[in-house]
């Protein structure tokens, strides 16, 4: 079965062509770092992280770029009310970016570009489109000509008339139509800035990541994602400047995840339940943040609430319990079955159930279906009393592989030093005394997890290996 993509620019599922055989060139857009991010943030680096893991595990070679948006007004307002340099500040966030989603186990992109890279490839990309009369000048801004392009629209399907103004457009701006956006912007006093032909300025929002895409990927890229909120203004705009400076095709697919709510109400700041990464990571396992995100498929809402999380944790120790268990009998002498070979297909079963969840657009939702049906088949399998270490090994080598393309590698059972292990008890011990029962359970099984058994004596807590 060939991979099934739904593309957001037709509204349909289509068969994955690359342009090139076995190669696949990939834009994510990045955040804008002028903070911590938040766990909506978090959404798309975990789901396309695990698209192009899935497309590795096809065989695909692929060119993953991921942006970063280091000049901004918000980067500039937190700046300047942390009287700190905007370099410092977006490399500082830069490094916490990077710190919280690699606990959440995505991989770097092929490239990180930043805008404040690319200002020269920028200010030419402005000036052939200004050249090609899609574009012009205003009192030292330059703007995109919107009603120029043919086609406006088209992704968020919606016709040029009934568009409204979109995100980050100066409202004095002298604009030739309200649907122009800026490309250019005149530099403020104080500001940072970078010469230009149009004076002092700095890019617009849109503009750098086509500039990007093209300069690290080419005219044509094969897939172009990011969260649903990026549909319009921002992914539209990328669209017409691209493909009014080159003639051709921007992306011929575009991906686009679900939104984030937190006990079914909208994430904001100005509601108060606006989760940062940095934070929740501390409290609940990242492992599990990602396989609660992965649990739905990846263009439909999440709902953070902390009985789902918890579900989602419990789900995750069921597997690696399964796994663990698998690993700690093929550490005994195994006995030789009869008939391993249908325990075998059993196993290439799941795989393939796995496979064909993937292929339909990448329904994690469906592949960790399979994966559960992996660890059903694996206790059953325990249960006799004559095991085979080919397959035993098997069912190791299906998890290894099936839950790396989610991204979530199991941990050595060995792992643990006596150091970590004490320190868990004690960690435990405390939530105890602090009626934290669950956090305690917690440990217990986490623990467990890792061949770790607990005995509570009235001398104190004693540990063994099991």
């Amino acid at each position: 079965m060939s991979i099934q993509l739904y593309n957001t620019l037709t509204r349909k599922k289509e068969k994955f062509i690359p342009i090139e055989e076995g190669k696949v060139k990939m834009y994510v857009c990045g955040p804008t770092v002028y903070n911590y991010i938040h766990i909506g943030n978090a959404r798309p680096v975990i789901a396309f992280d695990t698209v192009r893991r899935y497309l590795e595990y096809r065989g695909y070679e692929v060119n993953y770029v991921s942006n970063f948006t280091d000049v901004d007004d918000k980067i500039i307002k937190a700046a300047n009310e942390l009287n700190e340099e905007v370099g410092e500040l977006t490399n500082r966030f830069i490094e916490a970016y990077f710190e919280d989603v690699g606990a959440l186990g995505c991989e770097k992109a092929t490239a990180h570009p930043r805008v404040t890279e690319h200002i020269g490839d920028i200010v030419q990309f402005i000036q052939l489109l200004i050249e090609k009369g899609y574009a012009y000048e205003s009192n030292g801004d330059v703007y995109f000509h919107t009603r120029e392009f043919d086609g406006y629209g088209k992704l968020s399907h919606q016709s040029i008339d009934e568009l409204k103004v979109g995100a980050r457009i100066e409202e004095n701006a002298i604009k030739s139509d309200p649907l122009d956006f800026a490309l250019w912007k005149a530099a403020k006093e104080g500001e940072i800035s970078w010469d230009s032909p149009w004076g002092k300025g700095r890019p617009g929002w849109h503009i750098e990541c086509s500039v990007m895409a093209r300069e690290l990927l080419g005219d044509t890229i094969d897939i172009h994602a990011g969260g649903q909120d990026l549909t319009f203004p921002h992914h539209e705009n990328e669209i017409a400047q691209s493909e009014a400076a080159t003639g051709k095709t921007f992306a011929n697919y575009w991906m686009h995840n679900g939104y984030i709510n937190i006990d079914n109400e909208k994430m904001s700041k100005s509601l108060g339940n606006f989760i940062l990464v940095h934070d929740i990571r501390k409290q609940i396992d990242p492992q599990v943040l990602r396989f609660f995100m992965l649990s739905v498929h990846y263009r439909h809402p999440v709902n953070f609430a902390q009985d789902l999380v918890e579900n989602a944790a419990n789900g995750l120790e069921r597997i690696r319990t399964a796994y663990h268990n698998v690993q700690h009998r093929l550490s005994m002498s195994a006995d030789l079955a009869e008939d391993p070979q249908s325990w075998l297909d059993r196993i290439d079963e799941q795989i393939t159930s796995f496979e064909n969840a993937m292929d339909d657009d990448f329904n994690t939702a469906n592949a960790i279906a399979a994966i559960f049906e992996l660890a059903k088949q694996a206790n059953v399998y325990l249960l006799e009393k004559n095991t085979d270490r080919q397959v035993l090994e098997r069912f190791l080598e299906a998890f290894d592989q099936l839950m790396g393309v989610l991204g979530l590698p199991f941990e050595s059972v060995d792992e643990l030093v006596d150091e970590e292990v004490d320190a868990l008890i004690q960690e435990r011990l405390d939530a105890r005394k602090n009626r934290d029962f669950a956090r305690a359970d917690e440990i217990r099984d986490q623990l467990k997890a890792k061949g770790i058994v607990l005995e509570d004596t009235a001398q104190g807590t004693r540990w063994k290996r099991g």
